[in-house]
Parts: C-alpha cells; sequence; structure tokens
C-alpha cells in the first residue's frame, strides 16, 4: 500500500507558558493520500492552527512523527502552499506582483515572463482577469483571498495548507469562493488541508473531515464525504449533507464536553 502524502503519526505538542507546558495536541494522527482534500473542524483553541504550522514544517512537535512525501518534516517545505484567513497582500505592490512573490522566494525554473504568465493565468481562474495592475486596496474582500489563492498555488506546491481562508467574508461570498476553490483543484491539482469552523465548508470542499477532540487534540472522529462529480451548492441542502452535518454538529459537541461519548461511532 502506497504511504499517504502526508502522514501525522501520534503527535504530541505543547506550548510553554508561565505555568508550566500547555499541551495541545496529544497522540494526533492524521493522513492525507495525494490528490486528497481533509477539512480538519474542532472546538476553538484545540490546536488546529498548530496542526498546519507543523505540517508546513514551521514548528517541531514535541513528540510524534510528521511525514510528507516518504520524508520527515523537520524543517520549513517549499513544497507546500498556505492561504490564511487575512490575505496580507503588500499595498504598495499591484496583485499580479502579490501573485508573483513566493517566485522570488522559492527556487523556480520559470523564466520571468513564464512566471508572470502563470501568475495572469491563475488570476483568470479565480475571475479576476484585468485586475493584474489594482492594488490591493482597490479590491473587495473576496477578490483579495482569490488573489492570495493564486499566490499561494503560484510555485505549483504539492500541499496546499488553508487556515480559514474565507472565515472573515460574507455568506455569498464565501459559497462563491467554495466554488472557486473547485474549479481551481481540477485545474491546478493539489493536496490540501483545510482548518474550518464551518460545517457546510467542510463537507462541500473536502472528501474526508477530521473531527479534532477538546485541548489536547487527538483524532476524534473521521467521516468520509463522496466526491462523486463535481459538486453544488444545492448538494448542500439534500437529505445526505442534513445526516452528515447532524453527525459532524454532534462530534463537536461531544469535543466541547456538551454531549455524552457514544460506546458506538455515528
Amino acid at each position: 500500500m502506497n504511504r499517504p502524502l502526508i502522514d501525522i503519526k501520534g503527535v504530541y505538542h505543547a506550548y510553554q507558558t508561565e505555568d508550566g507546558p500547555l499541551p495541545v495536541l496529544n497522540g494526533l494522527d492524521v493522513s492525507v493520500p495525494e490528490g486528497g482534500f481533509v477539512a480538519v473542524v474542532g472546538p476553538s483553541g484545540c490546536g488546529k492552527s498548530t496542526l498546519t504550522r507543523l505540517i508546513a514544517g514551521l514548528m517541531k512537535p514535541d513528540a510524534g512523527e510528521m511525514w510528507l512525501h516518504g520524508e520527515r518534516v523537520t524543517s520549513p517545505r517549499s513544497t507546500v502552499g498556505m492561504a490564511f484567513q487575512n490575505p496580507v497582500l503588500l499595498e504598495w505592490r499591484s496583485i499580479l506582483k502579490n501573485v508573483m512573490l513566493p517566485l522570488e522566494i522559492v527556487p523556480t525554473k520559470l523564466t520571468k515572463s513564464e512566471q508572470e504568465e502563470r501568475a495572469r493565468r491563475l488570476l483568470a481562474l479565480v475571475g479576476l482577469e484585468g485586475f493584474e495592475d489594482k492594488r490591493p486596496s482597490e479590491l473587495s474582500g473576496g477578490m483579495r483571498q482569490r488573489a492570495s489563492l493564486c499566490r499561494a498555488l503560484i510555485h505549483q506546491p504539492d500541499v496546499l495548507i488553508l487556515d480559514e481562508p474565507f472565515g472573515a467574508l460574507d455568506a455569498f461570498t464565501r459559497e462563491d469562493l467554495w466554488q472557486t476553490m473547485h474549479a481551481l483543484k481540477a485545474e491546478e491539482p493539489f493536496t490540501g488541508v483545510m482548518i474550518t469552523h464551518d460545517l457546510r465548508e467542510s463537507i462541500f470542499l473536502a472528501d474526508q473531515v477530521v473531527v479534532l477532540s477538546g485541548r489536547p487534540a487527538r483524532t476524534q472522529y473521521v467521516m468520509d464525504v463522496p466526491t462523486d462529480g463535481r459538486r453544488k451548492l444545492d448538494d448542500l441542502y439534500t437529505p445526505d449533507a442534513a445526516e452528515r452535518l447532524n453527525i459532524l454538529r454532534h462530534q463537536i459537541e461531544i469535543a466541547q464536553g456538551r454531549s455524552p461519548v457514544e460506546t458506538e461511532a455515528a
């Protein structure tokens, strides 16, 4: 059996505080196959963002193993792209130059003209053709987030980490960007890990949802989501979707300590 592209085994991590170690992850196990898209949900403060930093190699776990491409993760990886809730675009650079920024840091074989061509293609894919020369302040929040996604993908990463990228957007813009994500993944294949508090978002975008327990977090529950064909927003209003959302809500309640743990999986 092929090894998952991302393989997290028994990870333990704690932050050092004045009162001593504060454990945030404890025996966490997560695996993501190549081309897979996993959404991670759980109570606030359970260590979801810590998990993304560990995958990217920005932090090292205190115990356990983090594997990427069959190699132990011990330092930052250039094959990982990241997008956050705050797009953090540089106001003194055009949108095109913002998107191309990672290519100034990550080694690439692309010529300058090829780099610009790729950036323009990505911007066109997310509906920003014609906005290449605008400054970030001239774009709406949703448009800035689209540019941020392009920037995260410009160097063709194998893994895209999304840390609540749509959390600050209004509901209509958020749903529009969900569909944009499907279009991007079809044109720019990657293995995705997304942190989210939106359960609808998790089942619409991911093919697997991992529920973390309360802090210190472990893998509490894993739900596989059917991936037959291109998803439509109408799919969120089917009986199957309602059942999946109810299961996930119940799992979150368990993680929050608001519902007793069941003896059998839902």
